[in-house]
């Protein structure tokens, strides 16, 4: 095939349009009969979202339903009835139970949602704003929730992962990369979930584990709203980011989705940033 003279003015034009011409001949080329593979198809796998009751959780969970796996969520509620759509909930197809991450008890009590699981999502979180994290009982609160609980439910599904040859998704926050000047607990503890997701992804690798996770930038979810909700703040933040404009859950699924496939089959300990380009 004879590559096509570029002129000054249509050359990006024309760029694309030779692209397209080698894309096509090399689907020509691809040898008869030879089926493609869906790499993001998790049919007949069992997923479990915690944290999946809203938010980044829930466009999480629902992007592993739609591409075929079985999904179950744990949230703070006692029914999945009392959580608001208008809140960022949507609990159809998937299954429910009220588990309250911040006490390891209730983690060790929990229910398995099914008798197999492939992979684990970490999306639990919580913040205290006004400066309340700076007494005692904020920090433990927010680190109960936030560090404590990563481990506390890896540890728990840990023999079922093993045993699927699974993988653990640990959703953390680029506020885990640099100071946060009013919410001490959850910077450390997303930054401490940054550096466990690289322990346990080195620990549990000979287990056949792949431990991940994904750091979100700034995502209109129910935590977010004392920005999102007010147009001068939230003018300011999406001015420091290159893309000018805020994630979305559906944004954070995808890197999700990636992390648990096999197009991810070799990627170990690593921390996944999704922010826009607002960390650069």
């Amino acid at each position: 095939m004879q590559r096509p003279s570029l002129s000054k003015d249509g050359e990006g034009l024309l760029r694309g349009e030779w692209a397209i011409k080698l894309a096509a001949q090399s689907r020509m080329q691809r040898p008869k009969g030879r089926m493609m593979i869906d790499d993001t198809d998790f049919t007949g796998r069992h997923v479990l979202v915690v944290g999946g009751s809203s938010g980044i959780g829930n466009g999480i969970a629902h992007a592993f339903r739609e591409r075929g796996a079985t999904v179950h969520v744990w949230g703070t509620r006692p029914r999945a009835e009392d959580y608001d759509p208008a809140e960022g909930s949507d609990l159809s197809g998937l299954g429910y139970t009220c588990v309250d991450v911040g006490d390891p008890d209730a983690i060790a009590a929990a229910p398995f949602p099914a008798s197999s699981l492939d992979v684990l999502v970490l999306c639990q979180g919580t913040v205290v704003y006004k400066r309340g994290e700076f007494a005692r009982e904020g920090w433990d609160k927010v680190m109960a929730v936030n560090l404590d609980s990563v481990m506390h439910c890896s540890m728990k599904f840990r023999p079922q992962l093993a045993e699927s040859s699974g993988s653990i998704i640990v959703v953390s926050s680029i506020s885990g990369l640099k100071a946060n000047i009013g919410n001490p607990a959850y910077a450390a503890s997303k930054a401490g979930a940054i550096s466990l997701t690289k322990t346990l992804g080195q620990a549990l690798a000979s287990e056949g584990i792949r431990v991940n996770g994904l750091a979100p930038g700034l995502v209109d979810t129910k935590l977010t709203k004392v920005t999102t909700a007010h147009p001068q703040r939230l003018e300011g933040a999406l001015a420091s980011i290159p893309q000018r404009r805020m994630g979305t859950p559906a944004d954070m699924a995808g890197a999700a989705i990636f992390l648990a496939s096999p197009l991810a089959s070799y990627v170990t300990g690593h921390t996944l940033v999704v922010d826009g380009g607002l960390s650069l």
